[in-house]
């Protein structure tokens, strides 16, 4: 359920929609997501001080807390 959401939450901010993925790497008791961006979309995916960033990876966790399991979305260029 998350990296669906966080994939809509991107493609709703980015003007690039279809120029990144997102990828999600299974570990023991953790999730880690990497959504790579084009590089003139980064801005909009930090936002002013990481706040947008910081509003996705809370939403995130709030949507997963039923599972036992803990999500890290790591943004990359």
């Amino acid at each position: 359920m998350g990296n669906e959401l966080i994939e809509y939450i991107a493609k709703s901010l980015v003007d690039n929609p279809d120029a990144g993925f997102l990828e999600g790497i299974l570990k023991v008791g953790s999730v880690s997501l990497i959504l790579k961006v084009v590089e003139s979309d980064i801005g909009k995916i930090i936002g002013r001080s990481g706040r947008v960033a910081k509003a996705a990876r809370t939403v995130l966790n709030v949507a997963n807390s039923m599972s036992q399991k803990q999500y890290n979305l790591d943004i990359l260029v």
